[in-house]
């Protein structure tokens, strides 16, 4: 049955496209997504056939949401930016300013965002002085330094948006458009559920040589905060794959999206220290591999 929607005002993308800003998720549910309750955002139960129209996941690219069409459509919707970090204090700082300086409100920006938390995630350094002094709130996090999927569960924990944004520490030239591509999808379109970054990355003069995995299983990711309250993280470096299976096990590949972000400046790691993330990401994957 198709999903009946209220009709709202549209908003003209740079490409021409009018869409509808996307509502509240309790406004989801009103609209006719069949499996969002506004008592409890639920959202499909295991072995539920997902709903999302599309036959996979859909592409754009950050210039199609503006800073002035995202304030648009965000409406009374809150929004946080999480980003966990660990002995990231010679580059946390520039990630913070690039989200605080333009969209936080407090600290003269234009609201787009609403709070920015580092998730200090047993820290030997300056990581959250820096962080500190760029504008962000500090949450110290995960007891043991238990991983990434334990630390982006402590920092949504502690956060409080219906959208979130979690952003790496380790990134070096981190842009306000990071922000404004991961939010649009989930503010102009109603049946996209989890957003993932993806971008080049040069390495030596090649403009593509410094990454590995670049789309959808690693980086940046948004999302409504009840899907990721409904999806919950994996443990360890697996934790983008597992959000990225799950939420398409549940809703269908059509509820995500892929955002170009363009060049994504980063430290490549040599192989050796590379092998525990990608022993984490393969666990994760045999995990989901009978669904």
């Amino acid at each position: 049955m198709p999903r009946r929607q209220r009709a709202r005002p549209s908003v003209a993308l740079d490409d021409g496209r009018n869409v509808s800003p996307s509502p509240h998720p309790c406004a989801i549910a009103r609209s006719g997504w069949p499996h969002v309750r506004c008592d409890d955002l639920t959202v499909p139960e295991e072995g539920e056939e997902g709903t999302a129209d599309g036959a996979g996941p859909r592409t754009f690219h950050h210039g199609e949401f503006p800073t002035a069409k995202a304030l648009e459509a965000k409406g009374s919707r809150t929004v946080s930016v999480c980003i966990p970090a660990r002995d990231e204090g010679s580059t946390v700082g520039s990630v913070v300013r690039a989200v605080v300086q333009p969209f936080l409100a407090s600290a003269g920006g234009n609201g787009l965002v609403d709070e920015v938390i580092v998730l200090d995630d047993g820290s030997t350094d300056d990581t959250a002085e820096q962080a500190t002094d760029a504008g962000a709130r500090v949450v110290q996090g995960v007891a043991a330094q238990g991983g990434k999927g334990q630390a982006m569960a402590a920092a949504l924990a502690a956060s409080s948006g219906d959208v979130v944004v979690f952003l790496d520490a380790d990134v070096a030239n981190t842009t306000p458009a990071f922000v404004t591509g991961m939010l649009g999808p989930l503010l102009f379109f109603d049946d996209i559920a989890l957003v993932k970054g993806f971008y080049t990355r040069p390495l030596h003069g090649d403009p593509t040589g410094g990454g590995r995995v670049t789309e959808l299983v690693a980086g940046e990711t948004a999302a409504h905060r009840w899907v990721f309250e409904k999806v919950g993280f994996t443990d360890g470096y697996g934790v983008e794959l597992g959000l990225l299976i799950d939420v398409a096990t549940l809703m269908g590949a059509g509820a995500v999206a892929q955002v170009d972000l363009g060049v994504r400046i980063h430290r490549n790691r040599p192989l050796h220290e590379l092998r525990p993330q990608a022993t984490d990401v393969l666990r994760a994957a045999l995990a989901r591999a009978n669904r």
